[in-house]
């Protein structure tokens, strides 16, 4: 009996290289911006892929993830209630106990500064050894 090669699994970075160019709209564009923005943020960060197609950018934790839907772009941070939010990008799931997002919605301006000020936040609280979860 022959043995069958394991089938070629695509990066994390290469699938979300392939959403991006999937949507080929506003949305695509959108979401290169925000990983971009994450990795100048966090040079360190590590690129998944989960929930069956979920864009996911961790380092110690996740930090967000990167949704795509009809007509938003929604970055959720699993503690994002735990977060300070200056600049008041959180615009979304405000009500919960520990998460927060930010929808981004076409033609909305996101300010770089402030997004990689709570990228790099996130990034510290999962390395807080009393956040650790």
């Amino acid at each position: 009996m022959k043995k069958r090669a394991p089938a070629k699994i695509d990066s994390p970075a290469r699938l979300i290289d392939a959403r991006i160019a999937e949507l080929n709209d506003w949305r695509g564009t959108t979401l290169s911006r925000v990983r971009s923005l994450i990795k100048q943020a966090v040079p360190g960060v590590v690129e998944e892929w989960k929930w069956r197609g979920v864009p996911v950018w961790s380092h110690d934790g996740i930090i967000c993830t990167g949704e795509s839907y009809k007509s938003v772009v929604k970055l959720t941070f699993l503690k994002g209630a735990s977060l300070s939010d200056p600049a008041g990008l959180f615009n979304s799931s405000l009500e919960g106990n520990t998460r927060r997002a930010i929808d981004l919605r076409e033609g909305d301006e996101l300010d770089a500064d402030a997004f990689k000020t709570l990228i790099r936040a996130a990034a510290a609280l999962n390395k807080s050894p009393a956040r650790k979860s």
